[in-house]
């Protein structure tokens, strides 16, 4: 499976967003292809679990999600996000402060999946 793929769980379409142990370098080709699978999709439609646990980020890296998660905005229905510790909860609010979404986050992917199904 790539790093970006439909997945289902309990039933439902999940979108799984797999940027898990990404380097800096490997993040922004990721949220292109991820741009693709949303722009087929009608308004307020897609599940999404995001997979950022041991994930590497600067600057750029920051800016690319910020811009990514206003792009996706008018497709989710629903969002959660795994691997949301350390300096990445700095940046997980900046993110959620600068595209007013509401993003759940879990512990692992299970208990996010489990959500994901539920709404």
């Amino acid at each position: 499976m790539g790093r970006v793929a439909f997945i289902y769980h309990k039933g439902r379409e999940i979108l799984f967003l797999n940027f898990a142990d990404c380097r800096v370098d490997e993040v922004v080709p990721v949220i292109e292809e991820a741009k693709k699978s949303f722009s087929a999709r009608p308004e307020q439609s897609v599940l999404t679990l995001t997979d950022v646990s041991n994930t590497r980020f600067d600057d750029k890296v920051a800016q690319a999600m910020k811009a990514f998660t206003v792009h996706n905005k008018p497709y989710v229905a629903a969002a959660a996000v795994v691997g949301v510790t350390g300096i990445k909860k700095i940046i997980f609010e900046a993110v959620v402060l600068f595209s007013r979404r509401k993003l759940q986050t879990f512990d692992t992917i299970d208990q996010a999946k489990d959500w994901l199904a539920a709404n």
